[in-house]
């Protein structure tokens, strides 16, 4: 297991800004239930029991957060957080929580989707240390199929080897995302990682898991509940 330095302070922003539409359920996808318990719980308790043990803020729309809190009292979730209202957009959210952070200069900032519950300790922990001495560090997994991108209505093959797929987490210094974040928002930005690099900085890549699934449709939840059972 890689271990991190506990020299610095360690965030963990939990983005949970989902509603339930994809799911087919009036249930926000991150409130499903995965093995009996809520799937925003399973993924803090991933990075609250990593070895870098993370500060976590977790970024919830107001019009959530008393079913939260409901779901935390029945469940008796006592792991401990910071709560911030959700925005517009993913950047929006980001950004609020972003913003609730101090100005440590060391703090180290990693960004995760809520409903990726099943994301590994030593991915986590590799982000952070990752993050340490790059100064980002973005979770990919290399694709499985063969690429084809539309070119003005004709379908152009791409080189597999070359693409990636973006996970989360996706990790950063704060002096990074602050600066990041003051930007005015764009369309173009699709995670953290763009928002970013638009500001100059480069990105590194670290390696993610196919495991790492995003709960987005009814079957995904499906399989999450296997991938918990098999995993070691």
């Amino acid at each position: 297991m890689s271990h991190v330095s506990y020299l610095t302070s360690y965030y963990a922003i939990i983005v949970a800004g989902g509603s339930g539409s994809r799911m087919q359920s009036a249930v926000p996808k991150q409130f499903l239930l995965l093995n009996g318990k809520p799937v925003l719980m399973h993924t803090v308790e991933a990075f609250f029991n990593s070895a870098s043990k993370p500060q976590i803020i977790i970024v919830l729309a107001e019009a959530y957060q008393s079913q939260w809190a409901q779901l935390c009292q029945s469940h008796q979730f006592e792991v401990p957080y910071t709560l911030v209202n959700g925005g517009e957009t993913r950047f929006h959210s980001v950004k609020n929580a972003v913003d609730s952070i101090a100005g440590d200069a060391n703090a180290l900032v990693a960004v995760h989707d809520a409903v990726r519950p099943l994301i590994r300790e030593d991915i986590i922990n590799e982000s952070y240390k990752t993050a340490v001495r790059a100064g980002n560090a973005i979770a990919a997994v290399k694709s499985r199929d063969s690429i084809r991108q539309l070119k003005n209505g004709l379908s152009v093959s791409l080189l597999r080897d070359k693409i990636y797929l973006v996970q989360t987490p996706q990790t950063f210094q704060l002096t990074q995302l602050k600066k990041a974040y003051e930007q005015p928002f764009d369309d173009a930005f699709t995670d953290d990682a763009s928002v970013v690099e638009a500001a100059g900085y480069p990105i590194h890549l670290i390696e993610g898991s196919h495991l790492n699934i995003k709960i987005t449709f009814p079957e995904d939840i499906v399989i999450a509940e296997k991938l918990m059972v098999d995993r070691p």
